[in-house]
């Protein structure tokens, strides 16, 4: 157990009353920590988190307009932990079945991104912030590098389809605040890919973001919706949730399914769920067009995680990894190909 997590358990069996309570370690990563006592869920929100940013994605999750579509928070302040991050409570619910891929809530997680993205940002807390999904990705991008890997097909091929996303979805125009890490990251990156970057995305890029301030959840998978009561699933994490393009939330079903690793049929009863429940960001054609960019950056992400991860592990790449770095480069030689 983490130092965080041991702060965290501290917390909230005092914030229970319950020195002696039981509690389940749920996750334990630098980037989120989360116990769970009884009903109630404790998480530790990333190091640099802003709080003002944060209590105006904690009253959007809370706010009636969201009801039935996120997991509203449990109204009960705790303090920041010893190491200054901030700390959320919520209640607790049924994850998704993780060996019962035939049970995934596709339909549903379709249905709720529809809703979601449908809420009229207007009407919310304020200033909502941006969707943080185009910065992870960045970051990603940057964890690779500084693990100074030997040169190799795979990094070379995931760097360069990185170069041929546009500017948007490498998160180098985005307008919130970031730390001075994130900005020397994201410049670098910037200079090092725009001389290699092409128009492939540009006019996309351009033409198909005008429904770019929709409200969205950033970081859409599986492990993001939670069953709050018998059949009620919502949508949990709201640490990127914020204004962006729509098609992002689905990239990353897409990219699976490029990849191979999510069935067309779940595929087609994602999409189908989103466009029927008045989801827009796929258009009602051929999806493509507007997913395409947000899908090859998820690769990227993705791609680029897999390798940092199996390196810094000393391990090799799992299957779902092997299959990821292999679509980055794909992506990469269609971009060769078309110059």
């Amino acid at each position: 157990m983490s130092q965080t997590a041991a702060q965290l358990v501290a917390a909230l069996r005092r914030g229970r009353g319950d020195a002696t309570a039981e509690v389940t370690v749920l996750a334990d990563r630098p980037d989120a920590t989360v116990v769970r006592c009884g009903h109630v869920v404790a998480k530790a929100h990333p190091p640099g988190t802003d709080p003002a940013e944060l209590a105006v994605r904690l009253g959007v999750a809370a706010h009636p307009r969201c009801a039935e579509i996120l997991l509203p928070p449990v109204d009960d302040g705790m303090a920041a932990l010893p190491d200054g991050r901030r700390v959320t409570l919520w209640p607790y619910g049924e994850p998704v079945a993780p060996d019962a891929p035939e049970a995934a809530p596709w339909v549903e997680a379709g249905k709720l991104l529809a809703r979601l993205h449908a809420v009229p940002v207007a009407e919310l807390p304020g200033p909502l912030p941006a969707m943080r999904g185009p910065v992870k990705a960045a970051r990603a991008i940057a964890r690779l590098r500084a693990a100074e890997l030997p040169d190799g097909t795979a990094i070379r091929a995931v760097l360069h389809a990185w170069a041929g996303l546009p500017g948007w979805a490498r998160g180098v125009d985005r307008t919130d605040r970031t730390d001075r890490t994130d900005r020397v990251d994201l410049d670098r990156t910037d200079r090092r890919d725009d001389g290699d970057r092409g128009d492939h995305g540009g006019r996309r890029d351009r033409a198909d973001r005008q429904d770019a301030n929709s409200l969205c959840h950033g970081d859409l998978h599986l492990g993001q919706l939670i069953r709050h009561r018998a059949t009620d699933w919502r949508l949990i994490d709201i640490d990127d949730l914020g204004l962006g393009d729509p098609a992002w939330d689905l990239a990353r079903p897409a990219a699976w399914y490029a990849a191979g690793l999510l069935a067309p049929e779940d595929w087609d009863r994602f999409l189908g769920a989103y466009r029927a429940a008045g989801g827009s960001a796929a258009g009602q054609g051929d999806p493509w067009p507007r997913l395409d960019v947000p899908a090859r950056a998820l690769t990227v992400q993705t791609a680029a995680l897999a390798l940092a991860k199996a390196a810094a592990a000393g391990r090799a790449l799992d299957e779902a990894e092997e299959a990821m770095v292999e679509a980055a480069v794909r992506i990469a030689r269609y971009m060769e190909a078309v110059g």
